[in-house]
């Protein structure tokens, strides 16, 4: 039985939206070759195409005709992805608390000192109605 299909991206589909975000309108080509180099991902040209098509059917990249191949182009923000992604992992792991979530990012090994300034800042300006 196949696996029902994610609103949210793949880790494939992640590194490509981030080359399509970096780069703009691409072609698959050109999207295998910085997969390849920024990725270390070397994947057949067919799997990428594959692999766009299943984006541009989920909604992620939009697919425009050139010749007979076709260019793609992100369909969907960096900010809408993540804070997609992010209420997600709020909700599934957990279970709608932010403050769990904001906890466990605190006591993280990859947040240091200067980070927890840097989200005290945000957290009093957002308090007072800022925007980032």
């Amino acid at each position: 039985m196949a696996r029902p299909a994610s609103r949210y991206p793949t880790e494939l589909e992640l590194q490509v939206l981030q080359i399509l975000w970096q780069a703009g309108e691409s072609s698959a080509m050109s999207v295998r070759d910085a997969l390849a180099e920024e990725c270390d991902r070397d994947l057949a040209r067919t799997s990428v195409v594959t692999t766009l098509n299943v984006m541009a059917d989920k909604g992620l990249v939009d697919r425009r005709p050139q010749g007979r191949a076709f260019l793609f182009s992100p369909a969907v923000s960096r900010e809408e992805v993540s804070q997609g992604m992010l209420g997600d992992l709020l909700d599934r792991v957990f279970e709608g608390s932010a403050e769990a979530l904001l906890l466990n990012l605190l006591d993280s090994e990859h947040v240091d000192d200067d980070d927890h300034q840097a989200l005290r800042r945000l957290i009093n300006r957002k308090r007072r109605g800022g925007k980032q």
